[in-house]
């Protein structure tokens, strides 16, 4: 009998399906469901549309596995000799699909040899077939990645289709990832108590990948009593305000006859990076803009209610109020950091502290995502060394190559370079992921 292959490849809560007609789609597992049984099942349905088993080659977090997929949602494994022990095949699924096996999935068998095949005599004696599935008429169409370099683009633009490459895959990737919608406000910390180490960069970019891809509804905040410079390279509003002035309008802002676009007096929007930037003051004092802990949580109750996801450019005071709410607010950590050895080890004792201070904080050290990025054309030599330093301290370290349009003046997402644009795209992917 002839079959017909698609391949799967699972990263934590997501997976790229490429079926057997080279069209390639995400995958996400609905409510608690594992991804892994979201993949079998969407492979089920593929068989069951060609009428034929499905080979499927499924790769990621728990290895390669080679599986058939048979029409009537049985699974045969395809990983192991010929006669294998059932109960090592058993094991061998239980491994890729986790405990939903003997959930929502119950259907499906380790091993299809025990469901005995159908006969002539079997539809004579009134045993029937299972209906096939029908295909909705309405169902949104399955779109392949679009190839964005090399020859791929080429061949795409005179209309000849060609299988995505690998690039292209994650990009879809951790484009979805960066698109989601959360159901209430989520919070991103970018921390390091060296300056000069790339905070605010790194607060700029995340803002633009996020808010270009998810729809907008993004705010920057200079969370700094000490020269906040987020300000200086991002456009300026129509209206010359700071935190200083949104704070005493807090209560209006808040009020249930507040409208959306109140708010737009209190932040700079970001015409094409769409996203909103809360501006300190760099030229007063950091007497008379610090602000206590109360002030901080007002604040932060408007902008969960005026925007989807906040990312906090930090000062370098650690000891300061409003660092220590921010910290205690937010859902993810980012590090930034440079090759110099300062910076790294600044980061990393930032780390060390908040193992030590409480089990909240130390879960957020240990899930903070590492970003190294490079200041000077050359080798990424001493960038990889750095970023080994920390593979084994966080959840994930990304490397940015230099780009000069992130060197100095505004930041504007357009003016980077394509790989530069992917590796932020990428820092945003694995900072997004279970937020």
């Amino acid at each position: 009998m002839s079959t017909a292959r698609a391949y799967a490849t699972v990263t934590g809560p997501t997976a790229t399906f490429v079926a057997p007609d080279g069209h390639t789609e995400p995958i996400h597992a609905a409510g608690h469901d594992d991804i892994r049984v979201a993949v079998v099942r969407r492979a089920a349905d593929e068989a069951r549309r060609a009428g034929v088993p499905l080979e499927l080659v499924t790769s990621g977090d728990r290895g390669q596995h080679h599986l058939l997929v048979h029409t009537d949602g049985s699974i045969t494994s395809l990983d192991t000799t010929p006669d294998p022990d059932p109960a090592a095949v058993d094991d061998q699924l239980a491994e890729l699909l986790g405990p939903e096996l003997e959930g929502p999935i119950a259907t499906l068998r380790s091993d299809s040899r025990d469901v005995p095949a159908q006969t002539a005599e079997d539809t004579d004696s009134g045993i029937l077939e299972p209906p096939k599935r029908r295909t909705s008429f309405i169902a949104e169409p399955q779109v392949a990645p679009t190839p964005t370099s090399g020859m791929r683009v080429l061949l795409a633009s005179v209309g000849i289709n060609v299988k995505p490459s690998a690039a292209d895959l994650r990009r879809e990737q951790d484009t979805a990832v960066v698109s989601r919608q959360w159901a209430g406000c989520r919070t991103i910390a970018v921390v390091n108590g060296k300056g000069g180490s790339g905070k605010t960069m790194t607060t700029a970019m995340l803002a633009a990948v996020y808010a270009r891809n998810g729809g907008g509804n993004v705010l920057a905040w200079d969370n700094n009593d000490t020269r906040g410079t987020l300000g200086w390279r991002t456009e300026p509003g129509l209206y010359d305000t700071t935190i200083r002035d949104l704070l005493p309008a807090a209560d209006d802002l808040l009020a249930p006859g507040a409208w959306v676009s109140h708010i737009s007096r209190y932040v700079h929007h970001q015409d094409a990076d769409r996203y909103d930037v809360l501006r300190s003051n760099p030229e007063m004092l950091a007497t008379e803009q610090r602000l206590s802990a109360a002030e901080f949580d007002m604040l932060m109750q408007v902008a969960a209610r005026y925007y989807r996801l906040v990312i906090f450019d930090s000062g370098n005071d650690e000891s300061a109020d409003r660092w220590i709410r921010m910290i205690d607010d937010s859902y993810r950590l980012v590090l930034p950091t440079l090759k110099a050895n300062e910076s790294a080890e600044t980061a990393a004792l930032l780390l060390e502290e908040l193992r030590r201070r409480d089990e909240r904080s130390a879960a957020l050290a240990d899930n903070a995502v590492v970003v190294v990025s490079q200041y000077e054309p050359g080798s990424l030599a001493a960038e990889r060394r750095i970023a080994d330093g920390f593979r084994d301290l966080v959840r994930d370290v990304q490397i940015v190559p230099f780009d000069p349009a992130l060197k100095s003046g505004p930041l504007r997402f357009d003016t980077l370079r394509p790989r530069t644009q992917d590796a932020w795209l990428r820092i945003a992917s694995v900072t997004a992921e279970s937020l």
